[in-house]
């Protein structure tokens, strides 16, 4: 399995202050032993005329996880699940699906597999009944389409809207239709591409609700988002940076690369203490997160104490200050050596839909 190989030549190294090296390949795939993983890529490489979309990407999936591949725009998120799908070709490794090798046996894949792009793709002008029968029509479902359509209905919380069109729903609900088209041929694995972007707070828990109800149906579900709340609800991540994978392995464990001691301060002017923080003696890093600094210290101490004292010759206005657990940014933020690039979740309002 690729969980077990070393990562891909050319990975990310961590910046000093690491607890350990970023297990590329991450922790093996949750499939039982003995058992060929969901989903694999193994060094896999694709290429847009000279430039590279992934770059030897290796990673798998056991059977029933929730995988999050994250990252920010350009990061290589959409090509890796078109690969998967069968809709690329790699020019270097290789990916399979189900044992089945995504670009020379899509045919034998295809059936076995549900995909929902970034952009609503369904029909405007059908209601939300006569999509997924139009869908249950192309997958040649059959018989079992009726009974089929009536429990997803009632699965997504769709069954009081069946006959509005589909243009006239929300986004989540709009979402949450898409979805259900992609179930109703009762797939072994699904890919989302960045389901819940541009969708409000409460659709979007009202999704991941679903996501989770559906892994304990034993379906294989591998989603991309830019939001690194959300890769905490998943079974393991891959987070990715300009085509390549910087770490892959379980939220926990990537959090525990972080080492030493994380200090949050609360202060203004929020810009200012950033500079003061960075000249402080023994500090690794320094990042602003709105009204707030987050400083990591190389061991644990009384880290605070000195922040705020540093922080108040400074001229600085501290309000509060205390050690944090890191969080999934705080760790991709030193991993790529830059400010956040996936996105903080979104603070649409919330409309209930």
């Amino acid at each position: 399995m690729s969980g077990d190989r070393p990562g891909p030549q050319g990975s990310v190294n961590p910046p000093a202050g690491f607890a350990g090296t970023p297990p590329q390949g991450g922790t093996p795939s949750l499939s039982p032993p003995g058992e060929a993983p969901a989903i694999e890529l193994d060094g896999a490489t694709v290429r847009y005329g000279g430039a590279a979309g992934i770059e030897s990407v290796s990673f798998a999936v056991g059977r029933g996880e929730i995988f999050g591949v994250v990252g920010p725009d350009g990061a290589g998120k959409t090509t890796a699940i078109r690969l998967l799908c069968g809709l690329l070709a790699p020019a270097a490794g290789s990916a399979r699906v189900l044992g089945f090798d995504a670009a020379r046996e899509r045919r034998r894949i295809s059936p076995r597999i549900g995909y929902l792009s970034q952009r609503f793709s369904l029909y405007g002008d059908l209601t939300v009944d006569e999509n997924i029968d139009f869908f249950a029509g192309i997958h040649s479902v059959g018989r079992a389409a009726g009974p089929r359509k009536e429990r997803l209905l009632e699965f997504t919380r769709l069954a009081p809207f069946r006959r509005r069109l589909a243009d006239r729903l929300s986004g989540g609900m709009k979402q949450k239709l898409a979805l259900a088209c992609t179930l109703v041929h009762t797939p072994d694995v699904i890919f989302l591409d960045e389901p819940t972007t541009g969708v409000d707070p409460v659709s979007r828990r009202d999704f991941w609700s679903i996501l989770s109800d559906l892994r304990g149906t034993g379906l294989t579900i591998l989603l991309s988002t830019p939001y690194l709340d959300e890769a905490e609800r998943c079974t393991r991540v891959a987070l990715m940076d300009r085509g390549r994978v910087v770490v892959c392995d379980t939220p926990r464990r990537i959090k525990g690369l972080l080492g030493g001691e994380l200090v949050e301060a609360v202060c203004t002017p929020v810009r200012e203490a950033a500079r003061a923080g960075r000249a402080l003696p023994g500090v690794l890093s320094v990042q602003m997160f709105g009204d707030r600094i987050h400083v990591v210290f190389p061991a644990a101490g009384e880290n605070a104490s000195l922040l705020a004292d540093g922080l108040g010759k400074a001229g600085i206005a501290v309000h509060a200050v205390r050690p944090v657990v890191p969080s999934l940014e705080d760790v991709f933020i030193r991993l790529v050596g830059g400010p956040a690039a996936a996105a903080p979740a979104p603070q649409a309002a919330e409309d209930g839909t």
